[in-house]
Order: C-alpha cells, then structure tokens, then sequence
C-alpha cells in the first residue's frame, strides 16, 4: 500500500483490486464491507476442518470423486457434525425424541471416515 497511500486515506478502507491486466498506475479501487472481513476467519477455519477431516485422507481418481467427497462433507458438515460455536449443536438438527435405552445406530459417510452416532426413535 506505499504507492497508494494518499488513495487508500481518501477512500477510507479500500483496498486494490490487482490483476493480470492492471498495473499499479491503473488499479482501480473497491470498497470492501466490513462484513465480508469478518468472514474470512470463518471460512478460513472452514477450509481448514475440510482438509484436516477429508480431503488430505483420500486419493481422487478425478474431478467427479472429489465433487462426491465434498458433497458428502458438507451434508456431515451442516447435518451430522457437533458445532462448538453452537454449544455443541448441530446446524441442521432433526427433531427425534429417542428414550435413553434404545440402540445407538452409526451413519457413516465416505467409507466409514466420517460417522454420525444416534438413537434410534422408539
């Protein structure tokens, strides 16, 4: 941010926006949200769950194995998978009213690599 530094105390916090076709003299200026840099962390953390719980334990054999390996993450991910920032809540979480002493069943996904355990409804 040298070269721009009268711009960016101008334009408050804007950031340039470089590619392959802008040079430094023709970088054009966006405004960026708040909100959207608040994200970052968030998807940040997510990118890291993904690897460390799928993706760096497989082989893909092609694009269509790795598309089927993160659908199946992401329904884990928003279906099945305890949430600490929720207190230990699901995302998506079904309404079952099982008693205390009925069996507990294992969803598996992705060859037994990700699990979900329950209680059956009685």
């Amino acid at each position: 941010m040298r070269c721009f530094g009268h711009l960016a105390e101008q334009w408050g916090r804007s950031r340039p926006i470089l590619g392959p076709k802008f040079s430094h003299k023709s970088a054009p200026f966006a405004r960026r949200s708040l909100a959207r840099e608040y994200a970052v962390p968030y998807s940040e953390r997510f990118v890291r769950s993904i690897k460390d719980e799928c993706l760096e334990r497989m082989i893909f054999v092609g694009q269509a194995s790795l598309r089927r390996a993160i659908g199946e993450y992401m329904a884990h991910y928003h279906e099945e998978r305890n949430h600490q920032g929720l207190n230990n809540t699901l995302i998506r979480a079904e309404s079952r009213d099982a008693a205390n002493d009925a069996f507990i069943h294992r969803r598996q996904r992705l060859g037994g690599m990700l699990n979900y355990y329950y209680r059956a409804a009685a």
